[in-house]
């Protein structure tokens, strides 16, 4: 039996009456409360389970992208790009997970919470980086993980995973140099043999 600090029922409840009409859905699973919101109502939600009283999500821990192009198989319909923000309540001892998806598969954007938690701003830019999210407001949204020159968006489910050029740093030119590479299909499991009798075993 698993005991909560908050019964999350309760912090279920708490979140549907304060926000009422901005949440989409709230799903309670595994004892998590998840909120989706729509992208116009992002930031609205976002500041009130900030500093609504019975929610209190002082802190952002985490902020990530997803996509959802090839969830459930090919068989998800709906949205591709999706924010998830994991909020913590220090003082109340709860945790909630806010969910938007973008409403342009194209040109995935959404609100900026900068101005809400300081922590979003190099979650936003990974997201940005990684998945080509666009987070409107955000005051430096540049990437953060890949080289300057980068093409495409790595976390992606659509970008290639085999490259052609690699970046590395050549002593002789004392500077970074691109190169074609090819890769080569390989396996990745280990083969495993086992001698006669291991383990003791007939």
């Amino acid at each position: 039996m698993t005991l909560y600090a908050v019964d999350p029922q309760a912090l279920k409840d708490t979140v549907a009456a304060t926000l009422g009409a901005l949440a989409r859905r709230i799903d309670l699973k595994w004892g998590e409360v998840t909120v989706v919101v729509a992208p116009a109502d992002y930031l609205a939600a976002a500041r009130l389970l900030k500093e609504s009283p019975g929610c209190q999500f002082e802190q952002l821990v985490d902020l990530c992208g997803v996509d959802y192009s090839e969830y459930r198989m090919g068989g998800y319909e709906g949205p591709r790009f999706c924010v998830v923000s994991h909020l913590l309540s220090v003082s109340l001892n709860q945790r909630v997970r806010l969910k938007v998806f973008a409403a342009d598969d194209d040109v995935p954007v959404v609100d900026s919470v900068t101005g809400l938690w300081n922590s979003a701003n190099w979650f936003e830019r990974e997201a940005f980086d990684l998945y080509g999210i666009v987070f409107e407001g955000h005051a430096d949204l540049r990437r953060i993980l890949t080289d300057y020159g980068f093409v495409g968006h790595p976390f992606r489910k659509d970008f290639p995973t085999e490259g052609h050029v690699e970046m590395r740093y050549d002593p002789e030119r004392r500077r970074v140099i691109y190169q074609t590479v090819t890769i080569e299909p390989r396996e990745i499991i280990p083969r495993v043999i086992r001698e006669d009798k291991y383990g003791g075993l007939q």
